[in-house]
């Protein structure tokens, strides 16, 4: 799974969140194809991915702060996290048979929903954006737009 799009250096505290939930995403992907142990990918991401020079590009740094409780609460809240995605999925359509990195997308994007102060329309933005990032040519990012919205609606129905 490549970086680029999403996660290229930037400055500020915004770019490293953002970048933070590109790697999160990237991590629990994965996790999830290798059976690697969530302190096994934080190793690799914070030693390796963060800051790193792929093909002449460097890579943003990250909120490392932000990546672990992402990746972690993912992990202790998956199944919680997994059953919310599947209410905002079509019934057809649960999350085992969706693209594995639109899965870990929403395991993350569920973890900052569940557990974080970030407004809503904030998490959903970038996490849409994440999207983009992996799928800039496709209907992807419409689709985690609209599953993410049902997510946050029922994650912090006080939000709306």
């Amino acid at each position: 799974m490549s970086t680029s799009g999403g996660a290229r250096k930037g400055n500020g505290k915004t770019q490293m969140k953002s970048a933070a939930r590109l790697f999160a995403v990237q991590a629990l992907f994965q996790m999830e194809q290798s059976g690697q142990t969530f302190d096994q990918v934080i190793v690799e991401f914070e030693d390796h991915r963060f800051g790193a020079v792929y093909e002449g590009d460097e890579y943003a740094e990250g909120d490392t702060k932000l990546f672990r409780k992402l990746v972690e609460e993912a992990v202790n809240y998956q199944a919680k996290i997994d059953q919310m995605t599947d209410r905002a999925l079509v019934a057809k359509w649960p999350i085992a048979r969706i693209d594995p990195t639109l899965r870990a997308l929403f395991r993350a994007a569920g973890a900052e929903l569940i557990e974080a102060e970030t407004p809503v329309k904030v998490v959903i933005n970038e996490f849409v954006d994440v999207a983009f990032a992996f799928f800039p040519e496709g209907k992807e990012p419409k689709f985690v737009n609209a599953v993410l919205d049902h997510m946050a609606r029922e994650a912090r129905p006080d939000a709306f």
